[in-house]
C-alpha cells in the first residue's frame, strides 16, 4: 500500500512538460506500441495590429515541431475532436504576416525538405482553437483505421505521386499562362496610361516602351551567328607555327601573285586589241 501511494504521489506531482513561452504542449505517438512521446507546441495564430495575414484570425491554430511522418491529413484527424477543421497547411518555416499568399502548385513547387515543420490549422469556429490549446494526449498518429505509411511503402507512394498526369499538368500550365498573359496585359495598359503623364511633383516616369523592339532571331540569323563564331575560332588556331609551313605559305602567295599578274597582262592585251580608234 505504501509503495502504491508513493507511485501515485510521484505521478500526481509529475512536473508539466516544458514548452516555449505562450505555447501549450500536446504529446503524440506514432503508434500504440511506441513508448516515448513526441510533443507538438501550439498557440493561437496572431499578428501585429495593422498587419495583414493570409490566415483567419481567432480561427487559426499555429503548430510547431511537426514531425515528418505527420501529414496534413493526420493533423486534421488529430484536431477534429476539438471542432470541424476547415484546412491544414504544412510549411517549412512560419509564414510572414505581410507576405502575399500564392496558390501552391502540385508540379512546380519545390519538394519540401524532409524534417520538422510548422502547420496552420484553420477551424470553422473559434472554439476549436481554444479546445485544441487545452487538448490532452497522447494522440496516436497511425491507427488500424487510419494507418500511416512508413519505410519502403512510403517511398513507393512518394514515387507514384511524383509521376505527373499529363492532362492535369496541361490544365495547370494553361491556367498559369492565362493568368500570366492577363497580368502582363494589365501592366502594359497601366504603363501606357501613365506614359508621359507627370506625377504630383511634376516628374515624368521613363518607360521602355519607346525603345525599338528586338527582332526575333530567325534561322538565317542563327546560321550567320554560327558561321561568325566558326570563323572566330578558326582565326585563333595556330597557323604557320612551323618554319616549313611559313615557307610554303610564302611560296603559295608568290605563285598566286604571278598568276594574277599574267591574267592582268592578258586582259590588257585583249582590251588593246578591241580598241577601234588607233591614232598610230
Amino acid at each position: 500500500m505504501a509503495a502504491r501511494r508513493r507511485k501515485r504521489g510521484a505521478r500526481d506531482s509529475e512536473p508539466e512538460i516544458p514548452s516555449p513561452p505562450g505555447y501549450s504542449a500536446i504529446p503524440i505517438k506514432f503508434s500504440e506500441k511506441q513508448q516515448a512521446s513526441h510533443y507538438l507546441y501550439v498557440r493561437e495564430h496572431k499578428v501585429r495590429e495593422g498587419t495583414k495575414s493570409s490566415w483567419p484570425q481567432k480561427r487559426t491554430l499555429f503548430v510547431l515541431n511537426v514531425p515528418p511522418y505527420c501529414t496534413e491529413e493526420c493533423l486534421s484527424r488529430l484536431f477534429s475532436p476539438c471542432g470541424a477543421v476547415q484546412s491544414v497547411e504544412l510549411q517549412e518555416k512560419p509564414d510572414l504576416g505581410d507576405s502575399p499568399k500564392e496558390p501552391k502548385s502540385k508540379f512546380f513547387d519545390p519538394t519540401p525538405v524532409p524534417g520538422f515543420q510548422v502547420a496552420y490549422v484553420v477551424f470553422q469556429k473559434p472554439g476549436g482553437v481554444s479546445a485544441a490549446i487545452v487538448l490532452k494526449g497522447p494522440l496516436v498518429v497511425s491507427t488500424e483505421s487510419h494507418p500511416v505509411k512508413s519505410g519502403i511503402h512510403k517511398w513507393i507512394s512518394n514515387y507514384v505521386d511524383s509521376v505527373p498526369d499529363p492532362e492535369t499538368l496541361r490544365i495547370e500550365v494553361d491556367t498559369f499562362m492565362e493568368a500570366y498573359d492577363k497580368r502582363i496585359a494589365e501592366e502594359e495598359a497601366k504603363a501606357k496610361e501613365e506614359e508621359g503623364v507627370p506625377d504630383e511633383e511634376g516628374w515624368v516616369k521613363v518607360t521602355r516602351r519607346g525603345r525599338r523592339p528586338v527582332l526575333p532571331r530567325t534561322e538565317a540569323a542563327s546560321l550567320r551567328v554560327l558561321e561568325k563564331e566558326r570563323r572566330k575560332r578558326a582565326r585563333k588556331e595556330l597557323l604557320n607555327f612551323y618554319a616549313w609551313q611559313h615557307r610554303e605559305t610564302k611560296m603559295e602567295h608568290l605563285a598566286q601573285l604571278r598568276k594574277k599578274f599574267e591574267e592582268d597582262k592578258q586582259k590588257i592585251e585583249l582590251m588593246r586589241a578591241q580598241r577601234k580608234f588607233r591614232p598610230y
